[in-house]
């Protein structure tokens, strides 16, 4: 077994340990950036989630599924959380989490309003750091919000930075590190740089507390309370599900404990009687000098050490904590030993990692890349049946078991996930999901995979096959991308170990086939082969809101829809295949996934007489069908008509032979319906070596896409490829259906429309994962055509390339989002003179949700590391991850 590089480190080491059962990822950054604003914590009677728990009531309500806080670490139950309070002297509140606008306050929907980036880490969680930005001036809340609230769609958004409340370098550096002396002994390093001209005080209050999970009832015996209380110096740690633990805290001068309790604070919320301690009891102590939150006993189950640190300009001071097992030894004796360690061994495991990328800058960007998605863990708990009917003793929700979610009373969630963005979006996403996966696997393979199989098995998704969309509406439809993802997980990981991991492939298969049916089933409206699901993923895309009634009579036939679901099938056919060689009886399984395939292709060129293919304009189209039976091609040139290019499986003759079912099967097939034979592009030739190209595009149909695709005119970006062509600008599509008149333009920016809630846009900006699907699929197309198969890049250049070069050139562009240009600049940070020169800013990078069409700066969700991370494996050119990908499979 030939074992990649990165298992002969120090942290590669722990990560077989941890397969072998030692608890390395029992702690991690597992704390939400929001927890307040989410459904979980929604009771309302309308769903008005953000209205609900709003941010002004975080400090103060205890939750009831999560936690959340600044910088925060816990244990995958949340059983014990710590994270960072800050304050600045001037602050109305303490800084214990992030703060950000909700959907109706932001003039392009939800959006964090703070300045915090996600520096390093390792998959073990034993070294991990991120810095915060804080300003000496108090922070402006309010006028955040008004000025957003003020500002149309048609303009940007008002960030934090516009403010002006940085400028002169008057704001605080937060350097937070994280490091294991243990699997269960953490060590806490706060350094905070006064980067301003004149001294500066700042106050920093390590944390700690239990998530409440006494307060809401139980069906058997009450739950007993945690406790912390002070004794000798430290704070001894009390848990019914954990062994004792001691929380020591060590800084030059004088803290001092402030212990509360984690119930929330009846009186200033809901005018209540009620005393006694609560969960702002620590925030009115030091913001307020009030006292009568705080337990005068020295017991609690949230407790702080208060520091104030007076820093010269340009002066730093830091805090040390440690969270440790009574048993361990005590003080901070190994610390600096131990961070230094640490931090010595994640440049050793990134330096494995990184051993063939010789620029410096893609270094950095690919590891930043890394540390925000290792950030972006969270321990997610939501079980659906307890939060629909409500707790024991406590009054029933509004809702009384219906509305939102009410479908999916199966739902157990109580896991540590990969999320989109934990604060824009803290809980998983079905699509995101698998975009997370993949960009895990070159450093850690093994959680890869449990995130897979945990969302496609029995706790979360449906008994009917569906799997969950996301918190928001469960029901929803994401795009199928989840076999894709697993078979290049698997060809990952075999190249990573020297060993192919068929158990997780056929357990995936298994799950998938089952999702694979409920589409089949439920989205294929009349049994024409021809799929919707609505919006699926792409929220704006069309000129109409494909998850809403329409505004006249019909039913759309979805090119994006039926083409997820021929790359759907060739994904199971090809698993199904792998998992043959093995195992012969799922030849059979690979002839039918096979035969739907052939269905959907046919079903895409001739269905009802009116086809998904526009040989006029030589693009596919979504196709509004009316009730008398016409077809209305919506002929707007996005990202829908160029999904078919994702149906793509090239198999190896040598492979089919070794499979005497399937080779006979599928020939019969092919002699059956030779009609449909002629529509999958070249199955009887055999490519530059002996393979066969299985794919919805015959070749003069593929030219046709890509020439689109290729033209700087139209949807190639100098930055990768746009959502929507650019030919739309000034030729926007136009529609009248029964007297409504509906109109799509090309919007590079922030969304100019409100369909499907207006917090993002598939209307021209460049998104990570369908550019990565695409350069996937040229790949692919690729290892059937060779070399000798040239196609022009750009269009009109007359320049004429193969594919996988193209595939490579693409892979650039998208690297040029972060990378410093000639100038020194990079479009991520579009025209913003100190984030692109200030040399405290410039080297911090932000992977965003979605990148200006046009420009390329950075939109949308500012930490939306999940699948926007996937840019790390497109860094390094031919020695990049995806590229050894690609000759893997070749």
């Amino acid at each position: 077994m030939s074992l990649d590089p990165i298992f002969a480190t120090a942290e590669g080491q722990r990560l077989l340990a941890a397969r072998d059962g030692v608890p390395w990822r029992r702690w991690g950054p597992y704390l939400s950036e929001r927890q307040w604003g989410t459904v979980r914590e929604d009771y309302s009677p309308h769903g008005t989630a953000w209205d609900y728990l709003p941010h002004d009531h975080a400090r103060s309500r205890a939750y009831r599924w999560g936690e959340d806080g600044l910088a925060g670490f816990s244990d995958t139950r949340l059983s014990w959380c710590l994270s960072l309070a800050l304050w600045n002297g001037n602050d109305p509140i303490l800084k214990e989490r992030l703060f950000g606008l909700t959907n109706s306050e932001g003039n392009h929907g939800e959006d964090v309003k703070e300045l915090y980036y996600f520096l390093d880490g390792v998959p073990s969680h034993a070294y991990m750091r991120m810095l915060y930005k804080y300003p000496h001036a108090a922070f402006p809340y309010e006028r955040l919000i008004q000025e957003n609230r003020r500002r149309s769609t048609a303009e940007r958004e008002f960030e934090l930075i516009d403010t002006g409340i940085f400028d002169e370098g008057r704001y605080f550096d937060v350097v937070v590190e994280w490091a294991k002396v243990s699997p269960d002994d953490l060590l806490l390093v706060v350094t905070a740089h006064n980067r301003g001209p004149e001294a500066a005080s700042l106050h920093v209050l390590p944390q700690l507390w239990a998530r409440n999970d006494w307060s809401w009832g139980s069906d058997g015996p009450a739950v007993p309370r945690p406790s912390l209380r002070v004794r000798d110096g430290a704070v001894l740690a009390e848990h019914h599900a954990e062994a004792a633990r001691v929380f020591e805290v060590e800084v030059e001068g004088d803290a001092a404990w402030l212990l509360c309790e984690n119930e929330t604070n009846l009186a200033r919320l809901f005018g209540l009687p009620a005393g006694g301690p609560v969960k702002d009891g620590i925030n009115d102590a030091v913001v307020y000098g009030r006292r009568d939150g705080l337990s005068d006993a020295g017991v609690g189950t949230k407790c702080a050490a208060h520091h104030v640190l007076h820093l010269p300009a340009h002066g730093s001071a830091t805090v040390r904590a440690r969270f440790r097992p009574t048993d361990g030894a005590p003080g901070f004796a190994v610390f600096d030993d131990v961070l230094a360690s640490r931090r010595a061994e994640a440049d050793a495991f990134y330096d494995a990692l990184q051993a063939g990328m010789t620029d410096p800058d893609a270094r950095l960007v690919q590891r930043q890349a890394f540390a925000g998605l290792l950030w972006s863990k969270q321990a997610y708990v939501y079980y659906v049946r307890r939060w629909l009917q409500g707790d024991p003793g406590q009054p029933p929700p509004a809702r009384q078991g219906t509305g939102r979610n009410a479908g999916w009373h199966h739902l157990d969630a109580d896991d540590v996930l990969a999320m989109p963005d934990t604060w824009e979006y803290p809980w998983f996403a079905a699509w995101d999901l698998a975009f997370h996966c993949l960009a895990f696997t070159p450093i850690d393979p093994d959680f890869a995979k449990q995130q897979l199989l945990l969302l496609t098995g029995d706790r979360y998704a449906h008994p009917n096959g569906q799997l969950p969309a996301y918190e928001w509406a469960f029901g929803d439809v994401n795009p199928p991308v989840q076999a894709w993802a697993a078979l290049r997980i698997f060809q990952m990981d075999r190249m990573m170990s020297g060993q192919a991991d068929r158990a997780f492939l056929e357990r995936c298969f298994h799950r998938l086939a089952l999702n694979f049916t409920w589409w089949v089933n439920r989205k294929d409206a009349d049994g024409r082969n021809v799929f919707g699901g609505g919006f699926l993923g792409l929220d704006n895309i069309s000129v109409f809101d494909r998850s809403a009634a329409l505004p006249g009579a019909g039913v759309v036939d979805q090119s994006d829809g039926t083409a997820w679901m021929a790359m759907y099938s060739l994904n199971l056919m090809r698993i199904a295949l792998e998992l043959a060689v093995a195992d012969p009886v799922y030849e059979s399984m690979a002839l039918k996934f096979f035969e739907h395939f052939l269905l959907i292709a046919e079903a895409m060129t001739t269905t009802g007489g009116v086809g998904l293919w526009n040989e006029e304009d030589g693009f596919f189209y979504d196709v509004l069908r009316r009730p008398d039976g016409t077809g209305i091609p919506l002929r707007m040139q996005t990202i829908v008509g160029l999904i078919p290019l994702f149906a793509v499986e090239v198999i190896d003759g040598a492979a089919i032979d070794r499979l005497p079912e399937f080779r006979a099967g599928l020939l019969a097939v092919l002699r059956r319906r030779p009609e449909l034979a002629a529509l999958i592009s070249r199955w009887s030739v055999p490519g530059s070596t002996d393979r066969r190209l299985l794919s919805l595009l015959r070749g003069h149909r593929m030219k046709c896409l890509l020439a689109r695709m290729l033209d700087p005119a139209e949807f190639l970006s100098p930055h990768g490829v746009r959502a929507l062509s650019r030919r739309h600008r000034e030729h926007p599509f136009e529609l009248d259906i029964d007297g409504v008149r509906l109109a799509v333009g090309y919007e590079p920016g922030e969304g100019l429309s409100a369909v499907f809630g207006g917090n993002s846009n598939w209307r021209g900006p460049i998104w990570m994962p369908v550019n990565l699907l695409l350069i996937d699929s040229l790949h692919e197309f690729q290892r059937y055509y060779g070399d000798d198969f040239l196609v022009e890049y750009p269009t009109g250049s007359g320049e004429r390339l193969p594919l996988g070069v193209i595939a490579e050139r693409l892979a650039s562009r998208l690297g040029g989002l972060f990378l410093r240009d000639a100038q020194g600049r990079r479009a991520v940070w579009g025209d913003s003179a100190v984030l692109q020169s200030d040399p405290h800013f410039r080297d911090h990078i932000l992977f965003h949700e979605y990148f200006h069409g046009d420009d390329g700066r950075g939109l949308g969700a500012s930490h939306q590391t999940g699948w926007t991370a996937c840019i790390a494996l497109l860094l390094g050119g031919p020695d990049g991850v995806w590229q050894r990908v690609c000759r893997a499979c070749g």
